[in-house]
């Protein structure tokens, strides 16, 4: 699913906040990261994670297939949710003393040991297994109500105005340059 990449893009921003966050006198633009934060809330957990939820977890569990593996993801999507509501309170708040910076730094990290090996987890074993759940026609019908669903909330612009925001929040934190990645 290509909200698997908007997720790593957020991931490589909590990074560089960690990053910001864990060096001593380094300025920090909460505000980015707020921006960041409510992202992860809108359209990774509120959109894509209630997706799965509702519609191919529960298929698994029917079938009797990856049900501990579904219960995981289940728990880690609670889990997610809990460190997002975390993560803005903090970001509500200025973040100018160290004790401050080091929880929200370890809140992100959380965050990400969490969500890699999960959305790995998704893309090699779940959703190659899809298949073998819902049959072809019904899941270019679920794709097709997934495209509406995303639409309904993100308006027509819809994944491509997300990723559109993380592109201008990576640009403000000077990590939008892919070549900048590239080892020398």
């Amino acid at each position: 699913m290509r909200e698997h990449g908007v997720l790593n893009r957020v991931l490589l921003i909590y990074e560089e906040g960690i990053r910001r966050f864990e060096a001593p006198g380094e300025k920090v633009p909460v505000d980015q990261f707020a921006a960041t934060a409510n992202i992860v809330r809108r359209f990774i957990e509120d959109y894509h994670g209630k997706l799965e939820e509702d519609f191919l977890f529960p298929r698994f569990e029917k079938a009797g297939k990856l049900v501990d593996l579904v219960a995981i993801l289940r728990r880690q999507h609670e889990a997610g949710r809990k460190l997002t509501d975390e993560v803005l309170r903090q970001v509500g708040s200025p973040v100018s003393t160290e004790d401050a910076r080091r929880q929200l730094a370890g809140n992100l990290r959380k965050f990400i040991r969490m969500y890699r090996p999960h959305e790995a987890r998704e893309d090699t074993v779940l959703f190659p297994a899809l298949r073998t759940v819902i049959p072809p026609k019904e899941l270019e019908e679920l794709g097709e109500r997934f495209e509406e669903k995303e639409h309904a909330l993100f308006g027509k612009e819809g994944f491509e105005g997300i990723v559109a925001q993380v592109a201008v929040i990576e640009a403000q934190l000077g990590i939008g340059d892919l070549a900048s990645f590239t080892p020398s």
